[in-house]
């Protein structure tokens, strides 16, 4: 798996909206989703019903784009990577806790396991721009 320099990792974590994306027989999905940046890996929520699930059901190969556009500051992160679903169990928990923590939409509107998992990406290649 390819790793964030300490630059990228600071600018992700200054940050918490990326969009994600996805693809099933050629055709793309691309939504804007809270995210968060642990261990090496990003963590998204997301209901069963969803485009995004069903597609990484079908293909785990993903992106994801952090940026910010301002004149003359551009900064960004293009990642593609690998998604595993996680719906329940110890690391299920651990990832819901750190959600919990920095969301107020997650304590407004808790769950349990098996009620809407987690996506987690790991990062087989990256691109930045602006983040020095």
């Amino acid at each position: 798996m390819t790793e964030l320099t300490s630059k990228e990792i600071e600018f992700v974590r200054d940050n918490e909206v990326c969009r994600l994306a996805t693809s099933v027989t050629d055709k793309p999905h691309v939504v804007p989703v809270s995210y968060l940046y642990q261990a090496g890996y990003f963590y998204v929520a997301t209901d069963y019903k969803t485009r995004k699930f069903c597609n990484i059901k079908k293909n785990p190969y993903v992106s994801l784009v952090i940026d910010i556009y301002k004149p003359n500051k551009n900064k960004g992160l293009t990642i593609h990577g690998i998604a595993r679903v996680h719906e329940h169990g110890h690391h299920f928990n651990n990832i819901y806790v750190l959600f919990f923590q920095k969301f107020d939409w997650v304590r407004n509107d808790p769950w349990k396991e098996y009620e809407a998992p987690f996506i987690e990406i790991g990062i087989l290649s990256k691109s930045s721009w602006g983040i020095n």
